[in-house]
């Protein structure tokens, strides 16, 4: 949708060159107007590119599960010291 914007602030641009008078300030407005429109939608689309989902967001649950198993490996890792020598 926010390509319509763009195409639609370069038509205005275009039509400017062609007209005089008075014309030509409204529809330089209008193409200034219609290009931030399409570079505020353009952003927009590319931020909501790289958003998550709610689905990829841990549950407390989850979390908890992850946290006791890293400390029964940090735990395991104590209780088994590597000898450096060996």
């Amino acid at each position: 949708m926010h390509w319509l914007y763009l195409l639609l602030s370069l038509s205005a641009l275009f039509a400017a060159s062609k007209t005089a008078g008075w014309v030509v300030v409204v529809l330089l407005v209008l193409s200034l107007i219609l290009f931030v429109a399409w570079m505020v939608g353009w952003v927009s689309a590319r931020i909501s590119t790289g958003s998550r989902t709610d689905a990829q967001i841990i549950s407390p649950e989850e979390l908890r599960r992850l946290r006791e198993q890293a400390e029964a490996r940090k735990a395991a890792a104590q209780s088994n010291p590597v000898d450096p020598q060996a």
